[in-house]
């Protein structure tokens, strides 16, 4: 480029656009410099100005390039006009617009409103030999050419994520998807995105192969727990739409896991949109890869749910018996659990409710009370299961006629409080409420209960009103 008579502005551009390099990374590899060269240099310039001396090193260099990310370090006002200096341009030419929006308002002020100063020094007399002209031969020629395969490996070498970043930010996926079984939804919604800008803001960096897939897997599993929160806080397109975005992840990964789980997500949010096909055939999607855990299980859950809405006893019978025999054939743990899994108690939610729908209350009373005494042995009890567990229980109670018995399984959903109150829980108890038959309805339990859920269902906070623009969902 310099044999182009290309400028080093010019360079730099192209630096930053081919290579994806920061502005002040960018301007550096311009002239050649390693990080230690730009450092000394960097120092060097600072010494002319008074009161303004900058230490700089080639650590630091190194952070001050990759600002604003992790593992980096902003570059105050001084440094950066020792920058300038060094690198013979101005400093608005490294920042860019992300720069720009990280800076504090103070230093953008003064950087906005400092008076113009004069023409940048000129560049150094003596050009890096990587962009030296005339067009070196002989020797000359062989030692530049290694020269270039160096600086490049050396960009190529440097990664915005290690594998301790990488170990931390799926401890922390698995955090939010175990804290979501028994805490605020909002607030883990809220926590949920700021990590997923995280892993999206590390993606846009550069990193080897192996890391980029690793931070899809966590981009992928951040997404599907945000799609299945929107779904609970009745926001289904936009549950839909993370869903999306996830799939995309888990292709981009090649994780047959997440696969598999974020189609089961996909088959949730579809059921609960009423797209029961779309779900039964999300579902059946997910087993076709093979996969650890639990989410096999799952998945034929889903399947069943779905069948048994569709008045299909006999498909729904038999996707009940493949999750059984799923749960036989499971090998190894889930990766990372929480509402990424499947426990006994919420597999004998799913039958429950599956034979209710198809008009065997006495065995969907059984499997609910199953699942209560499971539920008791577990580590976390998820309050959504649980309460959909009551519900199943209540509901196979009303079809016995027995509104006491109802009313009383009801009891600790009644009592959830309202940021607990998730749109299928309220969804299904609006559905037992218009159950509730004539001959039914003259008893005083029966009167009773349809009080306490109507009470119930408009004390509920629609959850999603809660989500303020500035940490709504995206």
């Amino acid at each position: 480029m310099t044999a182009a008579e290309c400028t080093m502005a010019n360079i730099a551009i192209e630096m930053r656009t081919r290579f994806r390099m920061r502005p002040r990374e960018a301007w550096r590899h311009a002239h050649g410099w390693t990080l230690q060269e730009a450092s000394d240099r960097i120092t060097q310039a600072s010494t002319r100005h008074p009161g303004e001396s900058v230490a700089a090193d080639a650590s630091l260099v190194g952070k001050w390039e990759k600002w604003p990310g992790p593992s980096s370090r902003r570059p105050s006002l001084p440094v950066l006009m020792a920058m300038a200096e060094a690198f013979a341009c101005r400093v608005e030419d490294l920042l860019d617009l992300e720069d720009r929006r990280a800076l504090p308002e103070a230093d953008l002020r003064l950087l906005i409103h400092r008076p113009p100063t004069s023409e940048p020094p000129s560049p150094p007399a003596t050009p890096s030999p990587m962009f030296a002209t005339p067009e070196p031969t002989g020797t000359d020629l062989v030692r530049v050419a290694a020269d270039e395969s160096a600086t490049w490996a050396q960009w190529v070498e440097a990664s915005n994520v290690g594998d301790i970043a990488l170990e931390q930010l799926m401890a922390e996926t698995r955090a939010l998807a175990s804290d979501y079984l028994t805490s605020d939804p909002v607030t883990l919604f809220v926590r949920t995105r700021a990590l997923r800008d995280r892993v999206f803001a590390l993606l846009e960096g550069h990193q080897y192969p192996g890391q980029s897939a690793d931070l899809y897997v966590a981009a992928g599993y951040l997404c599907g727990l945000l799609a299945w929160m929107s779904s609970d806080l009745g926001q289904l397109p936009d549950a839909e739409t993370q869903g999306r975005t996830a799939w995309l992840c888990a292709e981009l990964a090649g994780h047959n896991d997440l696969r598999a789980w974020v189609l089961s997500t996909r088959s949730k949010v579809a059921f609960w949109d009423g797209r029961l096909r779309d779900a039964i055939n999300f579902a059946r999607r997910g087993t076709n890869y093979r996969t650890t855990g639990t989410v096999a299980v799952l998945l034929a859950c889903q399947e069943a749910d779905a069948w048994s809405e569709l008045g299909a006893p006999n498909e729904a019978l038999a996707a009940l018996t493949r999750a059984n025999d799923a749960r036989t054939a499971m090998s190894g743990e889930d990766a990372v659990g929480g509402i990424f899994a499947c426990q006994p108690a919420r597999q004998e939610n799913y039958a429950a409710a599956v034979q209710l729908r198809l008009g065997r209350p006495a065995d969907a009373l059984r499997s609910a009370d199953n699942a209560l005494t499971l539920l008791t042995v577990q580590p976390v009890r998820a309050y959504g299961t649980e309460a959909q567990i009551h519900i199943s229980q209540a509901s196979a109670h009303l079809a016995a006629g027995e509104a006491e018995g109802a009313l009383e399984a009801l009891t600790p959903v009644l009592a959830l409080p309202p940021d607990q109150r998730l749109a299928p829980v309220t969804r299904r108890l609006g559905e037992l409420c218009s159950g509730i038959t004539r001959s039914q309805a003259g008893g005083t339990a029966a009167i009773g209960l349809r009080q306490a859920i109507e009470e119930f269902c408009v004390d509920s906070v629609p959850r999603h009103l809660a989500l303020s623009p500035r940490n709504g969902s995206s």
